[in-house]
């Protein structure tokens, strides 16, 4: 063997290494990718705008950003207040006697409280008797639809939504009943005849409105709608952010996929074809050879790829592995043809 067969020798064996090093590496990224993001319910897709991917009955998830789209606000029946919130929150506080213990010593005094406190359990009740039962009581009103994207909000995600301000009460839509009952102080609607100076048994009314503001979703598609993944094994299947995201700040436990997966798998079947080409030169230098060296180029890089998959994604191994019947194809197809000349 001649010196220079022996370097291209050589220079076959290494770019036959560094093809497959790449595919391996390539291949390894990706399958880290899937197995993190099998534990939040599946393969994560990014949706851009209003666009919304046919992806079947798919094991699927999506990242969407975009501005909140409340298409029909909730509505506060009983106030008559309808408000561009995706959730509209009533707080009803009661003025009543509170204990308050600081170590051993035990004082009362007045102040606004969301829930009626029994008086009977206090360690002196005496003089501090509280009304008793709410007459109106606090409650959630959830948007008919919110939208972010192409995509509608399931509640489970509108209830996970962040932030809360409050939010001043329409005077003009109150109902004539409560008009006559409430009057306004600052944000709040109350029934004291001296806001400055509320009583015992004093109401106040505040409504707390979820912003409407730029968020990222990650949440499974069904249809148009966004739910979160049942079956994920995070036992959460979603997270909603504030922001556009990218999808490591909302999932810091999966890794990026590779970048150009695609030119990276091109890339290294050229090497290893090219390596074996050089490899086979020596020994056989008619028209077969180029075609023979991709096949076997095929071969390698799709037995490699389809083993790393293995045991974690059947469908992922069974496509390298049919490439690699492909490549294999190849090669016999062109060895027989060259053997019948």
């Amino acid at each position: 063997m001649s010196a220079r067969q022996w370097l291209a020798g050589l220079a076959g064996a290494v770019l036959v290494l560094a093809g497959l090093g790449v595919v391996a590496m390539t291949e390894q990224a990706a399958i880290e990718h899937r197995v993190a993001a099998e534990r939040h319910g599946g393969q994560v897709l990014d949706v851009q705008g209003d666009a919304r991917p046919d992806i079947g009955k798919d094991r699927y998830m999506v990242r969407v950003s975009g501005k909140l789209n409340v298409v029909e606000p909730p509505l506060d029946p009983e106030f008559n207040q309808r408000m561009a919130t995706p959730v509209l929150v009533r707080h009803v506080e009661m003025f009543q006697w509170r204990e308050v213990r600081v170590g051993t010593d035990v004082h009362y005094e007045q102040d606004w409280v969301d829930r009626p406190l029994d008086a009977s359990r206090f360690e002196k009740p005496a003089g501090h008797a509280n009304p008793g039962a709410f007459p109106i009581q606090g409650m959630q009103f959830d948007a008919g639809l919110v939208k972010v994207g192409g995509y509608a909000l399931a509640p489970a995600l509108l209830h996970a939504l962040p932030g809360g301000d409050l939010v001043g009460p329409d005077l003009k839509a109150l109902p004539a009943n409560l008009a006559a009952s409430f009057s306004s102080y600052g944000d709040y609607l109350v029934t004291s005849s001296s806001p400055e100076h509320p009583r015992l048994g004093d109401l106040r009314v505040s409504w707390e409105a979820v912003p409407v503001q730029l968020l990222t979703v990650f949440a499974r598609p069904q249809g148009d709608l966004l739910v979160p993944a049942s079956d994920a094994a995070d036992g959460k299947g979603y997270d909603v952010q504030v922001g556009d995201r990218r999808l490591i700040d909302v999932l810091p436990d999966v890794p990026e996929p590779p970048v150009f997966a695609v030119a990276r798998r091109i890339l290294a079947v050229l090497l290893v074809s090219l390596g074996i080409f050089l490899l086979l030169r020596s020994r056989m230098s008619d028209h077969h050879t180029p075609l023979i060296a991709l096949g076997a180029g095929v071969l390698l890089a799709g037995a490699v790829a389809g083993v790393m998959w293995l045991g974690k994604d059947l469908q992922a191994s069974a496509y390298w592995f049919v490439l690699a019947v492909a490549g294999l194809a190849i090669v016999v197809w062109r060895l027989h043809a060259r053997a019948a000349h």
